[in-house]
């Protein structure tokens, strides 16, 4: 069985753009100053796509387990019918590993570093690993879809994809 080796790259907006939304204070589309100058919004972070067959907007928190390092990645999956946003709530960084949406390419992966504060927003389609919390337990505010219909499609991942230290 062959491998493919996965080095974790930075997270920026420019480099996440194909998958999705990088949500963070450093790169806020627009900042507002408002409750008489008392506070920072930082303004419209995500496209938030629950709507599709009458969807309803979900927030969650996830806790996520870190897995034994190095990680090989065994499952991927992908939400048809939604945008799913993870923001990190502790000071740890974790990792994302992605693929575009439409037909699943393993041989096209991407992971990305993702550091405390930065959130992502995946598209609707786009493929992707479950949270992976680095260093320690770690909890994540989810915004995603209810609603009828399947939106959670799943494919194994056919050959090792390791996940670099």
């Amino acid at each position: 069985m062959s491998m493919i080796t996965l080095t974790p790259k930075p997270l920026t907006a420019e480099a996440f753009a194909p998958y999705g939304d990088v949500m963070s204070v450093e790169t806020p589309e627009k900042l507002l100053n408002i409750n008489y100058g008392n506070t920072e919004r930082y303004h419209n972070l995500a496209k938030v796509d629950v709507n599709e067959a009458d969807g309803s907007t979900l927030i969650n928190i996830f806790r996520s387990r870190p897995l034994p390092l190095p990680i090989d990645i065994k499952i991927m999956e992908r939400h048809p019918l939604s945008s799913q946003a993870f923001m990190p709530l502790g000071n740890q960084p974790y990792l994302v590993v992605v693929g575009k949406a439409g037909e699943f390419d393993e041989n096209a992966l991407e992971a990305f570093l993702a550091q405390p504060g930065q959130g992502v927003n995946y598209h609707r389609g786009t493929w992707h690993h479950y949270c992976l919390a680095l260093n320690s337990e770690s909890d994540f505010l989810v915004i995603d879809r209810g609603g009828e219909g399947n939106n959670c499609d799943e494919e194994e991942v056919q050959q090792t994809i390791r996940i670099a230290p």
